[in-house]
């Protein structure tokens, strides 16, 4: 499928409306099985001209190296970004969806100056008493959520590569704690460890399989 090219169509709009500092929202590691649930939140000037700029995609659609590269682009010229974060233990003890709004809530109470409005992947931020929307596929059509979660996927991806160093033999680095094959046999093969989180079915799994065989 052809990667689509987010657009800056819902950011005009609200500047037709008087709104000026308007921050896209997403996250990144909801489905990972193990370490944190990683937000930003990203508030962007009115006018973007760099050659860069047709390049940004859902972080999802890009290839490791494009993100690190768009990641310091856009904290170049980022009026303010603000990123969040919710632990494995976190998410095992309020479930990942609340967790996931803390995470989002963090970053945005991070950005200076505040933001007059968000734009946010797939759902609305009640906690948050400011004027937003919840885009479904924001990432993929949205200019500032779409930077957001390339701001937030290269952030989680180096708390987990320095995961990997303090727990070797699950391949953290290569898999970001994703439910790869190579993944799972890691985890039958050593049970689950610290950064696990526990509350997932194929960790829960894992535990109980090793109960089972002692």
């Amino acid at each position: 499928m052809k990667a689509h090219r987010p657009s800056f169509a819902e950011e005009k709009l609200l500047r037709a409306q008087g709104y000026r500092f308007i921050a896209g929202v997403d996250e990144v590691g909801r489905g990972a099985l193990m370490g944190p649930v990683v937000a930003a939140a990203v508030i962007l000037p009115e006018s973007i001209k760099v050659k860069w700029r047709s390049r940004v995609r859902d972080s999802k659609q890009l290839r490791p190296d494009e993100r690190e590269y768009l990641y310091g682009c856009i904290r170049g010229v980022a009026v303010s970004v603000g990123t969040g974060m919710s632990s494995n233990e976190v998410i095992d003890n309020i479930g990942i969806a609340r967790a996931t709004r803390l995470a989002m809530t963090e970053a945005v109470g991070k950005l200076t100056p505040g933001p007059e409005y968000l734009l946010i992947d797939f759902v609305k931020l009640t906690e948050v008493d400011l004027p937003q929307k919840g885009i479904i596929d924001g990432d993929r059509l949205v200019f500032s959520i779409a930077s957001a979660s390339i701001i937030a996927k290269v952030t989680r991806d180096h708390i987990v590569v320095e995961m990997d160093a303090e727990y070797p033999g699950y391949g953290f680095a290569v898999n970001k704690g994703y439910g790869t094959r190579e993944h799972l046999e890691c985890l039958r093969r050593n049970g689950p460890c610290p950064l696990h989180r526990r509350s997932f079915g194929p960790v829960k799994e894992m535990r109980t399989d090793n109960r089972d065989e002692t």
